[in-house]
């Protein structure tokens, strides 16, 4: 891969040395913002040889860099090795910034240019990215899209079919969340809308796809107003089904590609809501005049209806007795010493498949075994899988997609022999996933308030982890979504009822193990007092056992040991009539009372 790699750097080099550029700026995303992109776009990918979800390259004449957050430190290590990129660290011990790097490498070039392919970028990087070249002499080309000239073997746009989303899974017809999101529209005094982003365009319109991986969307934009909402879409994707669909909703069908003629169109009169954050700075160059705001179908998407919600509870149900199947396996063959890493993300493919409604994963599994599972992100692939053995802990994190929800879980179990620290660690991860589970808080709360109490245990015994402990989870739709979160970081949105959050706390050890553990919760209302207001707290609607015995039982609270049997006896009982009498005697054993 290493290789490959330097002659794609060269590749990209020629390029800018063709037209003056002397740095490139290319993230791994897409002309949408999205986090999991189709193959087409995945221009990082094939630039530098990191996969990881989150990660930008920057590449000079004589140097190339890739920044990345601490879910994939140890994994960009391992894939950068050889091909001349250098890693930088986004978050965690030692960061520093592109921006710090590209002013120290070009400091010396006179009139430096940057450039960047536009289409990739959101309205608002762009506008920073142009203060920061001013402030330094430096400047921005926003054309400059190498891959599109030199990526000989690029995969072809996807083709897949857009699909009808049943109402009985959706809860809400197109017309109702149209209206919904025009008083939206409204609200903000401008006149339309662009939506970008495909997650919220599946949800607008009740379509889904396949033309990302995991995530089942369309490829589209979506413009909404008054007077017509139109999708700009490929027209081999819509069916008959799909046309009458959209037809009997009011939303007229365009050209993907006739999305930037349209917009240049439109009379400087009408204002257009956009998103800085999602749509892209072409697309956002062409519009006369603009609205910045957030994208309201986020928030509206984000709070579940009580179809979706009872979707995901039975999703659950299903998703619980597979894994269910999945561990039971690994546990009988771990100690042949016959199976690895990417055995298990197959078995549980195999087994999620036998259940009803299942359609894909909602990412690809992370099994990471003794030192893999140090790597937050690991995604174990064939040449590199460790061999699993009776002994040490190996920690997956799965979900899959089905029509009436979307799963995520994270379990962290022993294959044998745990050591004192193992346990430790474990049970400190597991106080701070029943803390925050237990919480019972205000109206009004937003994340940042509660992941404290994820945190608390770790930090007093100077342990942590980087990443976020909570993000939102779609409905058969992006397993990562807005608008709330549970992290370090302030995000302005409050939890409420109808959210439906992670919770997963974790702790890394480098080059020995990682434990994280993950539930999807549900805020729910709590109750109300006359005089301080309403509160809320969670419901756990992940269904499969703590691993116990990774826990200190000396290390828990009565509250904390009674927490964690009654969600084994809920357990039991919601996934008994999924499992046969071997299955069931097994998670009987999994969730005896502590």
């Amino acid at each position: 891969m290493s290789k490959e790699t330097a002659k794609h750097i060269e590749a990209v080099r020629q390029q800018m040395r063709s037209v003056g550029v002397d740095a490139v700026i290319i993230p791994g995303t897409d002309p949408h913002q999205s986090e999991y992109i189709s193959d087409y776009w995945k221009v990082r990918d094939w630039v530098s040889g990191f996969t990881g979800s989150n990660g930008t390259a920057v590449i000079t004449l004589n140097e190339a860099a890739l920044w990345t957050d601490s879910r994939y430190f140890l994994q960009a290590a391992e894939q950068l090795e050889g091909s001349g990129m250098v890693m930088h660290r986004e978050n965690g011990p030692n960061p520093d910034t592109k921006e710090e790097w590209l002013a120290d490498v070009l400091a010396d070039v006179e009139d430096a240019v940057i450039g960047i392919d536009g289409r990739l970028f959101s309205a608002r990087q762009v506008n920073e990215l142009e203060q920061f070249c001013f402030s330094n002499g430096f400047r921005l080309a926003t054309d400059f899209a190498p891959a599109d000239r030199v990526w000989t073997d690029r995969p072809a746009r996807p083709a897949g079919k857009a699909m009808v989303h049943d109402i009985k899974y959706a809860g809400e017809t197109v017309e109702s969340k149209l209206e919904r999101i025009e008083a939206c529209i409204e609200i903000q005094q401008a006149d339309a809308m662009l939506v970008a982003a495909l997650d919220c365009i599946a949800w607008a319109l009740n379509l889904r796809g396949t033309d990302v991986a995991f995530t089942p969307v369309v490829t589209s934009f979506l413009y909404i107003s008054e007077p017509e909402t139109v999708l700009f879409i490929d027209p081999d994707k819509v069916t008959d089904e799909v046309a009458r669909h959209l037809k009997a909703s009011g939303v007229k069908v365009k050209d993907y590609d006739d999305v930037e003629k349209y917009l240049s169109k439109i009379s400087q009169s009408v204002s257009v809501l956009i998103d800085p954050d999602e749509v892209n700075d072409r697309l956002a160059s062409l519009i006369a005049s603009k609205t910045y705001a957030k994208n309201p179908i986020a928030l509206l998407k984000g709070v579940k209806n009580e179809v979706e919600i009872e979707g995901f509870r039975r999703a659950m149900e299903r998703d619980g007795a597979a894994l269910v199947r999945t561990f039971m396996w690994v546990e009988e063959m771990a100690p042949t010493g016959t199976i690895t890493e990417t055995d298990v993300a197959r078995r549980a493919i195999e087994e999620r498949r036998k259940e009803d409604l299942y359609t894909d994963e909602s990412f690809g599994m992370i099994a990471g075994y003794a030192a893999h599972g140090a790597i937050v992100h690991y995604e174990p692939e064939d040449a590199t899988a460790a061999t699993l053995q009776a002994d040490g802990l190996l920690l997956v994190d799965t979900g899959g997609q089905y029509l009436d929800g979307t799963t995520d879980i994270t379990r962290t179990i022993s294959l044998g022999n745990p050591t004192e620290a193992q346990r430790h660690h474990y049970t400190l991860v597991l106080k701070g996933h029943l803390a925050l589970g237990n919480a019972v808080f205000p109206e009004h709360t937003r994340g940042v308030q509660l992941d404290v109490l994820a945190r608390q245990f770790l930090w007093k015994e100077h342990l942590t982890y980087f990443h976020g402990t909570g993000h939102g989870v779609g409905h058969y739709l992006s397993v990562h979504e807005g608008p709330q979160s549970i992290r370090t970081q302030e995000n302005p949105v409050e939890l409420v009822p109808g959210m439906i959050t992670s919770n997963e706390p974790g702790l890394y050890i480098t080059d020995q193990y990682g434990v994280r553990i993950e539930n999807c919760v549900l805020t729910v209302n709590a109750g109300e007092n006359a005089d301080f207001g309403g509160f809320m707290k969670f419901e756990d609607l992940t269904l499969f056992p703590y691993d116990l015995t990774l826990i200190d039982k000396t290390m828990l609270t009565s509250l904390e040991v009674d927490q964690i049997n009654a969600y084994h006896r809920m357990v039991r009982e919601r996934l008994a009539s999924h499992l046969n009498a071997e299955e069931l005697a097994w998670l009987e054993a999994k969730t005896a009372e502590l």
